[in-house]
């Protein structure tokens, strides 16, 4: 029942006059990058790196309300092997400075990294000798939230922004998927002559301020 016999079955190639067998199934073509930026930029895996309030206003993201599995980001990677969006929501200490720049190394490439909220910005209110002012001297940073905290709201119009930028990349660029390389012979990833003093090796300043140049 409902079987077309094959005499009669419609064939998905016809003949038109001086042009050969022309096919009637449907074709799409489309750029490679925008291919491959849509299927990226719709199925990010986060790795949360909550370390203060921001960090809870993550978790509210994630939750029923307001529902993060919209963009396919459900899954979190809490392993940083496993995860292409680095997610910083609170103060990075400078003892805790190093820890976060080993997971960004161990993530795999193509990754980017979404500093949430005014500490992992700028420091914040934590204008001290003991906190990064700005984790973007650590690793590099695609989209800043700002707030303190910012709302859960905030965090998916910085995920939008990222799927945005994301669309627009070109696998082309040579300079796309640069890492953070440190000198050669300092082992610093900040030049020598830009730092004052060292809490760590992994050379950052602890007398930063925003006004330094």
């Amino acid at each position: 029942m409902g079987l077309i016999p094959s005499s009669s079955a419609p064939s998905p190639v016809k003949e038109i006059a001086n042009f050969g067998p022309i096919s009637e199934e449907g074709w799409v073509t489309t750029r490679l990058d925008f291919l491959v930026n849509w299927g990226r930029a719709n199925s990010l895996w986060p790795m949360p790196f909550g370390t203060a309030c921001c960090a809870i206003e993550f978790m509210a993201t994630a939750a029923s309300k307001f529902d993060l599995a919209r963009f396919g980001m459900e899954r979190m990677g809490f392993s940083p092997r496993q995860a292409d969006v680095l997610i910083c929501a609170g103060r990075v200490p400078f003892k805790l400075a190093p820890v976060l720049r080993r997971i960004w190394q161990q993530m795999p490439q193509p990754k980017w990294a979404i500093s949430m909220g005014a500490c992992a910005s700028t420091g914040g209110m934590f204008d001290t000798y003991a906190v990064v002012q700005g984790i973007d001297t650590i690793i590099p940073i695609d989209v800043y939230v700002p707030g303190c905290p910012p709302r859960p709201e905030a965090l998916i119009y910085g995920i939008m922004m990222l799927q945005k930028k994301i669309m627009h990349e070109q696998m082309s660029s040579k300079t796309l998927r640069n890492e953070m390389q440190p000198d050669p012979r300092s082992q610093l990833y900040i030049p020598p002559d830009r730092i004052d003093e060292l809490s760590e090796p992994f050379g950052n300043s602890v007398h930063q301020t925003r006004s330094a140049p």
